[in-house]
């Protein structure tokens, strides 16, 4: 189940990458419901995500708090 779980968040962030502040709003959702090792996952996913579109690096401050 927690697979469906982390590959739902990737959904919804790729869906909101359009919009940098809506984007980190799901950010902080998701880390509210994802386990310890799903975010290590999503820490990685993010990294190469970013690559991609930079003005949605200021999110990664979020998951490295």
């Amino acid at each position: 189940m927690s697979k469906i779980m982390f590959d739902y968040t990737k959904s919804i962030l790729e869906r909101v990458s359009f919009d940098a502040i809506l984007f980190c709003k799901e950010l902080e959702k998701a880390i509210k419901s994802l386990l310890p090792y799903e975010m290590e996952q999503l820490r990685e996913w993010l990294l190469n995500f970013v690559i991609e579109k930079p003005e949605l690096k200021q999110c990664l401050l979020i998951v490295n708090k």
